[in-house]
């Protein structure tokens, strides 16, 4: 079996700069930022069906509040027809509404639950 050395590539030779006469224009290059992706939040919706410890307890063990925290969100769902339970992006608030709605459904409760983009 032969082997051969590999060869290199040849680099093509430098070119020097042209002589500026002044009428050049240089362009400045500028960072590009990018904007901080659009946050949605998760609302929990009221109906007069769904237990309000249903309520906690979901609160606690998909938006990780305590239970202080999760029991101020429940009353205010019951009182003022909705509640916002977290902020999230986009994907996240998804998993989250659909995690809500999966656990109200194997628990046989009506909780609706929604993400909104916040404006």
């Amino acid at each position: 079996m032969a082997t051969r050395i590999p060869t290199t590539p040849k680099t093509p030779p430098a070119q020097k700069p042209g002589r500026d006469d002044g009428d050049s224009v240089v362009l400045e290059r500028r960072p590009l930022k990018t904007a901080p992706p659009q946050m949605y939040q998760v609302v929990m919706l009221n109906d007069d069906f769904t237990p309000m410890e249903f309520v906690i307890v979901v609160i606690q063990e998909f938006f990780s509040k305590d239970r202080e925290t999760a029991t101020q969100i429940m009353l205010k769902i019951h009182l003022d027809g909705r509640g916002i339970c977290g902020v999230y992006s986009r994907d996240m608030a998804a998993t989250k509404v659909n995690q809500v709605m999966e656990a109200a459904h194997q628990a046989g409760h009506p909780l609706q639950c929604v993400s909104e983009p916040i404006e």
